[in-house]
């Protein structure tokens, strides 16, 4: 079995311009030699973060919903590529609710100090940041991209690229744009590559 990329799909839509870029981006990693799983926010069934602090001092979360399979996922994972829209200047809600139940990651980091990730996977583990934004101005990425960055540290995985492409409103279906799927897919391979390339290192 190849190392392991996830593909988070954070767009409410299945088919729609992002998940066409995920797709490719694991096609890429797949390519490259590693075993891809795509996970679907939308798909999910889990509550958001309630703060009962659980985590505190345990390595999970009390709540029991579709969360608890994840974790596991997440520990064992070598890359992480995170595809979603902009919606009100920001990542979609429900994939923002996902990644505020990872407190479970964050107190055993930042509270307990014995984070799940050891020092020398955690050189390893790298991210990919694929963002859509129907308006053109760029500094609509500014707030997505402080999110991906704080919740890729909190899980000990490296932010090591992105795609961002604004005006979608005008270029409205990336299917019609083999250059911004090239990208994706290109992404996605030296992604996978990267992983290979640290375990011959080390």
């Amino acid at each position: 079995m190849g190392k392991l990329v996830i593909g988070l799909l954070g767009s409410p839509l299945s088919d729609g311009n992002t998940a066409k870029l995920l797709d490719r981006a694991l096609k890429g990693a797949e390519d490259a030699g590693c075993t891809v799983e795509k996970i679907e926010v939308v798909n999910l069934d889990f509550e958001a973060c309630n703060e009962m602090f659980f985590c505190r001092d345990h390595d999970t979360c009390i709540m029991d919903d579709d969360m608890q399979q994840l974790y596991p996922k997440f520990k064992e994972m070598d890359c992480l590529i995170i595809a979603t829209p902009v919606m009100t200047m920001g990542i979609p809600g429900k994939l923002k609710s996902m990644m505020d139940r990872f407190q479970v990651f964050f107190m055993a980091k930042y509270i307990r100090k014995e984070p799940f990730i050891s020092k020398e996977r955690r050189k390893g583990r790298k991210g990919l940041f694929i963002c859509i934004s129907g308006m053109k101005t760029p500094e609509v990425f500014v707030g997505v991209k402080l999110t991906a960055r704080a919740f890729f540290d909190i899980i000990d995985c490296q932010y090591t690229d992105e795609l961002l492409i604004n005006d979608m409103d005008t270029i409205q279906d990336v299917a019609a744009h083999p250059d911004l799927l090239e990208s994706a897919y290109q992404k996605g391979y030296l992604l996978g590559k990267s992983v290979f390339e640290y375990k011959s290192d080390h």
